[in-house]
C-alpha cells in the first residue's frame, strides 16, 4: 500500500516514514525542505535499506497538490505533518501559521474529498487544550481557547477535518501529541532544527555541546513542584509506531467513527528542571542555565491520559525520559562531529 507522508523529512515525520517502510509499506513523502534537509533521505535509507519516494513541494500551492494528486491516484492513505510547529514564532509571526497550517490542510483534503475512499492521520497537539483544568489530560477535557495562533491552527485543523468527514468518505483519526523528543536509536535521523531551535530539548544538548552558551528556563514561578513549567516527554519513536497502527486501524475499518481522537504521550509530567538533571545524568555534564521570564503563550502543565490509546489502539510509551534524552544527545554528538 501507498502511504503519502506530508511533511515526511521532518523530526517526527522521518521516524514515522522509517517505522512505516519497517511494517512493508511504501512511502511516498512531499515536504517542502523549509525546516529540515535532503540528508534525512539518507538517515532514512540507512536504517531501512530503502530510500522512499521524495517530491519537493509547498502545499499551500493549490495546482501542484493538485497536479500530485493526479499522478498519485493510488495512495491508500496520508499522515500529514506538514506544518509550521512553534508556539514562541506563532505568537510573532501568525499569519505564517495560518497559511502554512490551514492552508494547507484544507488542499489536501481537497484531494482525499475526490476519492471513493481515503484514510487519514492528523498530526494534532495537546495544545489544543489550552491550560486543561484537570490532570492528566483525557481526550474529553474541553477545548480552551487557544494560548497561541500554533494551537488554535490545529483547533482549527481538527474541525476542519471533523466537518469534510461528515459529508465525505474521509475517515480520521487525530493524534494529538504531548512533547516529542529523542532520536532514533541508530543516531542516523533525529530532530535538527534550522537555526534557534524553539523546543527545550535540542536546546539543552545543542547548548552541552557548546553551540549555545547557556539554556534560558522560562519562568520559575508557575504552580508546579518546583516553580517551572510540566509537560509530558514521549520519544519520537513510540510516537512514530503510534502512526502505523492508528494507520492500520483505519486500513482495517476497524475504526468505530469516522474521527477518532488520540493523545499519545505518556502519562507523567516532567518539569523543565527535571529534564535538564536528566541530561546532566545522562551526558555527565553541567548544563549552563539562567532563569528568565515567562513566555507568552506557554501553558503551566500538561501530561496525559494515556487510558485511550493504550486500550483502544492497544498502544504504549515504552521508552523513559532518561533514554529518550540519552538517544537526542547521542544524536546532537554524531551530528556536531559530523561537521
Amino acid at each position: 500500500m501507498k502511504i503519502l507522508v506530508t511533511g515526511g523529512l521532518g523530526f517526527i515525520g522521518s521516524h514515522t516514514v522509517v517505522e512505516l517502510q519497517n511494517e512493508g509499506f511504501e512511502v511516498i513523502i512531499v515536504d517542502d525542505l523549509s525546516n529540515t534537509s535532503l540528508k534525512v533521505l539518507d538517515g532514512i535509507d540507512a536504517i531501512t535499506g530503502k530510500i522512499p519516494a521524495f517530491e519537493k513541494l509547498d502545499l499551500r500551492d493549490k495546482d501542484k497538490v493538485q497536479d500530485f494528486f493526479k499522478r498519485h491516484h493510488d495512495i491508500s492513505g496520508v499522515i500529514h505533518f506538514a506544518a509550521s510547529k512553534a508556539v514562541g514564532e506563532s505568537v510573532e509571526n501568525p499569519l505564517l501559521y495560518y497559511e502554512n497550517n490551514i492552508n494547507a490542510l484544507v488542499y489536501v483534503l481537497k484531494e482525499l474529498q475526490k476519492m471513493t475512499e481515503a484514510n487519514f492521520i492528523f498530526s494534532s497537539s495537546c495544545t489544543v487544550y489550552g491550560q486543561a483544568e484537570k490532570m492528566p489530560i483525557t481526550e474529553d477535557a474541553s477545548i480552551q481557547i487557544a494560548m497561541s495562533p500554533y494551537g488554535n491552527t490545529k483547533q482549527i485543523g481538527e474541525e476542519i477535518i471533523t466537518d469534510v468527514a461528515k459529508v465525505s468518505n474521509i475517515n480520521a483519526i487525530l493524534l494529538r501529541y504531548f512533547n516529542p523528543i529523542g532520536a532514533h536509536p541508530s543516531a542516523e535521523i533525529g530532530e535538527l532544527p534550522i537555526g534557534v531551535p524553539q523546543n527545550l530539548v535540542p536546546f539543552i544538548t545543542q547548548t552541552g555541546f557548546g553551540l549555545r552558551k547557556e539554556l534560558s528556563v522560562y519562568g520559575d514561578d508557575y504552580r508546579t513542584p518546583d516553580g517551572t513549567a510540566v509537560r509530558d516527554y514521549i520519544h519520537v519513536v513510540d510516537l512514530a509506531k503510534a502512526h502505523v497502527i492508528a494507520l492500520q486501524r483505519l486500513l482495517n475499518k476497524k475504526n468505530v467513527a469516522k474521527v477518532e481522537t488520540f493523545n499519545l504521550g505518556t502519562g507523567t509530567g516532567s518539569s523543565v528542571l527535571e529534564v535538564i538533571k536528566a541530561f546532566e545524568k545522562v551526558s555527565e555534564q553541567k548544563l549552563p542555565y539562567k532563569i528568565v521570564t515567562r513566555r507568552e503563550g506557554d501553558v503551566t502543565s500538561a501530561y496525559a491520559n494515556t487510558y485511550k490509546a493504550n486500550t483502544v489502539l492497544g498502544w504504549k510509551a515504552q521508552s523513559t525520559l532518561e533514554e529518550a534524552i540519552a538517544s537526542a544527545w547521542k544524536w546532537e554528538q554524531k551530528v556536531r562531529k559530523a561537521k
